[in-house]
């Protein structure tokens, strides 16, 4: 833990001059911002605009829905009324006061993430779409009831629904959605009931959105995926909505998207974030804006066209053989729109849908899941008949490297089988803060057959200051070196990273037969250590080679821990000293671990004290006891030890 003296002067280092007076301009903007709460906009529209998505009806009979939506590991019936500031993991509830001067931290209140998640209205379009099924007036009444409670409970600026921009602009994005499927325009010409609503209640409300989300965007240079996202909801509002402001509003927002496109994501494609499930929402983020522009004649440039072909070229290589994205940094930003289809269902699959329609590369098409619902909305049996002629051969995938971006797939594919490895060798994070970034320099997953065996133990909370956030980006938490229990870089108490390790890469040679990759980071120079990490992927034997070396050059004793964690389907039996034979229950492969015999070797699950240890997040507010294998050593000062681990895999 930091003394106050070093949170400063680390904080104060993460922020430049401009965020400084961008601070300092927000405190004022609060004050006058004051004077806008509760109001209550009047917009109309120079004309009503055509539907842009593609809804046919006809081919969408062999789709079922629920009226359940799922809130994390909660459900929201809403057939039922819905408390709109109400947390429903904790039954806590956010005041009805200035959006700004809320504390969202305050436990009294409850978790914001779970009160955002029900009103970004994600499960809005299906309502829609159920009724432009079944043209049930109850669907429709059911809609406009919903949307005109949330308008009556959330005034201008008051409560937690005013907080965010980034939730303004989901939910604004999702109206959008809902709008186009029930081809309000049409709609409102024959049912004077829906147009009284879209014209006193809906209209007006979407005014208010833009207005908030054009006034009140993140500061550039710390502002992430919620800067995209504000841009984003922007644009696509004001491209389709016709208000007197929204020329001026349409061309601002698709000048930011065309810069966050560049800046926020590598050449390659790799989202800077260093947080893997951001990439599916960032990716939808920028996928609903380019058609947007294509279908309002108003296309960005084959610049943006080509980067948002790299990030979808990213997810074909960086998916494993099921679909799995290896789950690296914070996951949690869910979902920007979806459709409560009951079939299994996998975003990352979903958009490489999507590429295969606008790219019609074969690749796209083999890794994706078919022709699934989202994409029937979004491209309609054009984007269908498109999809169907595109080449159906099967392309094996090879080991792929993104040496300037630090992540590293291994691969080897033969007779519908697999062994993927990714290991990390990314920077931290986007910007000083690195928001969303775990301590994870160095560290690898590996799944066989699309199983996972070593895994990254996930998030669990994305923010706060609990223990739990604390564990879960930790060092420890992940599959590298630990040294004296420390992470790899600085945290404040509230657990915002203040400085950022550098890594270097040594060498990284892909061939026919081996993959090997050399790296080092410089976390634990403050401690008088270093760390380099060899792997070597023999893909002949089906083994995975893993050297570390780690350096003492001060004076003192230090404790070196090397960790392997597994997924908690994950079964093993001893072998001999710290040799292990790890079995899953869904590949009939075996993985045989074997731990330099210099080290001690300890199997941990669940531990609570002295310190959180061997745990598993399979997702958000999820979590369970996994274990982990904990190999450990004292090094001594002005020493070096160097380790070599053997993981191979057995038919």
């Amino acid at each position: 833990m930091l003394n106050q003296y070093h949170w400063f002067y680390y904080r104060l280092r993460s922020l430049s001059t401009a965020e400084i007076i961008f601070r300092l301009r927000q405190y004022f903007q609060k004050q006058a911002d004051k004077q806008q709460v509760g109001w209550k906009a009047t917009a109309t529209l120079s004309s009503w605009p055509d539907s842009v998505l593609a809804i046919h009806t006809d081919h969408l009979s062999a789709f079922s829905f629920s009226y359940q939506h799922k809130i994390f590991e909660h459900t929201l019936d809403y057939r039922y009324p819905i408390d709109w500031h109400l947390d429903i993991g904790t039954n806590k509830r956010f005041p009805l006061t200035y959006a700004k001067e809320i504390n969202i931290q305050n436990d009294a209140f409850g978790n914001a993430n779970y009160v955002w998640e029900v009103n970004r209205f994600l499960f809005l379009p299906s309502l829609a779409l159920r009724y432009r099924l079944t043209a049930d007036p109850r669907e429709l009444s059911r809609l406009i009831t919903i949307v005109s409670s949330w308008v009556k409970a959330n005034p201008y600026l008051l409560g937690i629904n005013w907080y965010s921009n980034r939730e303004v602009n989901i939910r604004l994005i999702n109206w959008f959605v809902c709008w186009n499927i029930l081809d309000a325009s049409v709609l409102a010409k024959a049912d004077p009931v829906f147009q009284r609503f879209a014209e006193s209640v809906w209209v007006p409300a979407i005014y208010q959105h833009c207005t908030y989300s054009r006034n009140n965007l993140p500061f550039a240079s710390a502002a992430n995926n919620q800067l995209i996202t504000s841009y984003a909801g922007l644009f696509v509002a004001s491209s389709f909505w016709k208000f007197p402001e929204s020329a001026a509003w349409c061309a601002f927002a698709k000048t930011g998207l065309e810069q966050e496109m560049q800046r926020q994501n590598s050449p390659n494609g790799v989202n800077r974030e260093e947080a893997a499930d951001y990439v599916q929402f960032i990716a939808d983020v920028f996928l609903i804006s380019y058609i947007t522009g294509i279908r309002t004649d108003n296309p960005f440039s084959a610049l943006y066209a080509n980067q948002l072909e790299n990030i979808l070229s990213y997810v074909v290589h960086v998916l494993d053989d099921q679909g799995n994205f290896p789950p690296y940094g914070d996951e949690g930003s869910g979902r920007l729109w979806s459709l409560d289809d009951q079939r299994p269902f996998s975003n990352f699959r979903s958009l490489l849908t999507s590429a295969a329609v606008l790219y019609g590369d074969p690749v796209f098409k083999q890794r994706s899941h078919g022709y699934d619902l989202k994409n029937r909305l979004l491209f309609g049996d054009e984007g269908c008949q498109k999809f169907n002629a595109i080449s159906s051969k099967e392309t094996t995938l090879s080991s792929q490297f993104y040496p300037s971006e630090g992540h590293y797939i291994l691969r080897k594919q033969e007779d519908q089988s697999e062994i993927y490895v990714h290991f990390n060798a990314a920077p931290l994070g986007y910007l000083a803060s690195a928001t969303h970034g775990h301590a994870d320099a160095l560290s690898f997953i590996m799944h066989v057959d699309g199983q996972p065996f070593f895994v990254d133990s996930g998030t669990y909370v994305d923010a706060g200051q609990s223990d739990w956030r604390r564990y879960f980006v930790s060092t420890r938490a992940h599959n590298t070196v630990c040294i004296d229990y420390q992470n790899q870089a600085f945290q404040d108490h509230d657990l915002r990273w203040l400085s950022q390790y550098a890594i270097s890469i040594q060498k990284a040679e892909l061939s026919d037969n081996t993959d090997e990759i050399s790296a080092a980071h410089n976390g634990y120079d403050r401690i008088g250590c270093s760390h380099q990490r060899r792997m070597e992927f023999d893909k002949l034997n089906n083994r995975l080679v893993i050297d570390d070396q780690v350096d003492s050059k001060r004076n003192g004793n230090h404790t070196v821990e090397v960790l392997f964690h597994v997924h908690p389907a994950v079964r093993f039996r001893a072998k001999g000293r710290n040799h292990f034979v790890l079995s899953h229950p869904q590949t009939k492969r075996l993985v045989i671990l074997q731990i330099d015999p210099a080290l001690q070797v300890e199997v941990v699950n669940g531990q609570m004290h002295p310190a959180l240890l061997g745990w598993y997040s399979a997702g958000m507010y999820q979590k369970q006891a996994t274990c982990v294998f904990r190999a450990y050593l004292t090094l001594g000062a002005e020493s070096r030890v160097e380790l070599q681990h053997q993981i191979s895999v057995q038919s």
